[in-house]
């Protein structure tokens, strides 16, 4: 695929209207600013960046490279080996349920852009939408970093897309943190790619405790 067509499908990818159910979920938000843990702007950039610091740059990043290069090699039981780690560093229910529902709607795009994706790889894509990427990825030859950067970007918008519901603020300060939190993002990203096998893991406590709470919250607008 030649390059500009290759960049084309990656704005796709990293776009908050891709329909896998990414705006359905807080990931614990709800619960903190039920809480009274996230009351304004300032307070969401402060839970984010944890979040980013403390599970995304060290879980999420770091296992969609092992992913990309075992779906690289074609090597399925690596991929699976990394989906299920994947699957176990999420903590709750909530977290768990939504790692599958988007893996299954990505899936489903996936049958439709590429009706020969092999059969075998088709009930691991749909645990996770990580390994759906990474499998794309490579099918469209879009290099692995790019689409990193890709899936940031598509993590901190949905974030803030969050945030604007609940905390809430307006557009503007959105926008704002959208850069800040970008900036953030791109200082940690080389860091996230070179940690190793024994450095993976999430340390988000809080998170897990809002995760796990919001499951009986009385009245929520998300699904986590």
């Amino acid at each position: 695929m030649e390059r500009t067509r290759q960049r084309l499908r990656l704005m796709q990818l990293a776009s908050s209207s891709l329909p896998v159910g990414s705006f359905t979920w807080s990931q614990g938000l709800e619960w903190a600013v039920e809480a009274g843990w996230v009351i304004n702007a300032d307070a969401f950039k402060r839970w984010q960046i944890q979040q980013m610091e403390q599970s995304f740059s060290c879980v999420d990043l770091p296992l969609f490279m092992r992913l990309f290069h075992a779906c690289e090699q074609q090597d399925l039981a690596k991929a699976k080996r990394w989906t299920a780690y994947l699957l176990a560093c999420r903590e709750t229910r909530e977290l768990r349920e939504e790692e599958r529902n988007r893996g299954a709607a990505f899936t489903r795009l996936i049958k439709s852009w590429e009706p020969e994706c092999p059969a075998e790889w088709l009930p691991l894509l749909m645990q996770s939408q990580l390994s759906g990427m990474a499998w794309l990825g490579v099918r469209w030859g879009i290099d692995a970093r790019e689409l990193a950067l890709g899936l940031g970007y598509s993590w901190i918008e949905s974030a803030v897309m969050a945030g604007v519901k609940l905390v809430p603020f307006g557009q503007q300060a959105a926008q704002l943190l959208i850069i800040e939190l970008s900036d953030h993002f791109a200082a940690g990203l080389e860091h996230a790619f070179l940690r190793g096998d024994d450095e993976l893991g999430a340390a988000t406590p809080l998170s897990a405790i809002a995760s796990a709470r919001h499951e009986t919250q009385y009245s929520r607008l998300f699904r986590s």
